[in-house]
């Protein structure tokens, strides 16, 4: 089994404003963003949803690898690029790879069956 980090859904939003208010309804509170830049990032339990106004057409489904709920570095958590070779070694195609020959940050991109894309986003 691969651990792909924690996980949010990424929401693009009409109204950053009413979005922030209709989550804080739910319980939710701001982790992190800015509203004054178009995004936040809300916490309720180990549950993140991000808000993005105005960045991406669609929902993304995010994984943090390194990364737990908390964005605290979790030690010996596999690296995006090690997640990158497993994929790749199981036939699933990415949209956007991470280059091999770095460490640290980077992401790569794919879509599931359905055309509902995936961000595997590497922090640390």
């Amino acid at each position: 089994m691969m651990n792909m980090g924690a996980f949010s859904i990424s929401l693009t939003v009409k109204d950053i404003h009413a979005s922030r208010d209709f989550y804080e309804e739910l319980g939710f509170t701001q982790f992190g963003g800015d509203i004054e830049h178009n995004y936040l990032i809300m916490k309720s339990g180990e549950c993140l949803v991000g808000l993005f106004q105005g960045m991406f057409d669609k929902n993304i489904l995010t994984f943090n690898p390194k990364w737990n709920s908390n964005a605290e570095a979790v030690e010996g958590a596999p690296d995006v690029r090690d997640i990158q070779r497993a994929l790749k070694a199981k036939g699933i195609v990415l949209i956007e790879e991470a280059d091999e020959s770095t460490t640290g940050p980077a992401h790569i991109t794919l879509e599931d069956p359905d055309g509902n894309p995936i961000l595997i986003d590497q922090h640390v």
